[in-house]
């Protein structure tokens, strides 16, 4: 029988992290926590890396301003937003050809929220046939790429595609 082996998923599943604190991950990340999952910055806006992935590339669009919803931001803000979708879109198609990509913001708990206060958009590529029987019936994900991997493989796509904001 083989083992399935990913430790780095326990803090997660048993909520055993140990840090309770009441911080935002995304504004502790928007300054200089966990610079490691950061892609890319811009002015209003930043791509990071789930910590928790759904599938590898997996990332999430922050506006760098702490506010719960998408009627909260200004129409600059919004803009960033998209743009910053925009380019993550691109950099997933040519990093890793998937052949399809979800798209989605969780507004509030109920929505699927994990982080309810600061609004963000996730972007999952998807593969024909990347929901297996381990998702449904294990209640496990396998990812064969790490989150340094990810990051590795997106920073010069995003790099390059920063070159040409105007």
């Amino acid at each position: 029988m083989d083992r399935l082996w990913s430790p780095w998923r326990l803090e997660y599943v048993t909520g055993a992290s140990g840090d309770k604190s009441s911080a935002c991950v995304f504004c502790e990340a928007s300054t200089a926590g966990r610079e490691e999952l950061v892609l890319i910055r811009s002015t209003l806006a930043f791509v990071i890396l789930n910590l928790y992935p759904y599938n590898n590339g997996h990332l999430m669009v922050v506006p760098t301003r702490h506010v719960a919803g998408l009627a909260a931001l200004t129409a600059t803000e919004a803009a960033e937003v998209m743009r910053l979708t925009q380019d993550s879109e691109r950099a997933l198609m040519e990093a890793y050809q998937p052949q399809g990509i979800n798209v989605g913001v969780n507004l509030g708990r109920a929505a699927g929220a994990g982080i309810v206060d600061h609004v963000h958009v996730h972007l999952v590529p998807r593969w024909s046939g990347d929901t297996n029987f381990m998702s449904v019936v294990g209640d496990v994900r396998v990812l064969p790429e790490d989150l340094a991997q990810t990051a590795q493989r997106l920073r010069p796509v995003f790099a390059r595609l920063k070159r040409d904001w105007s």
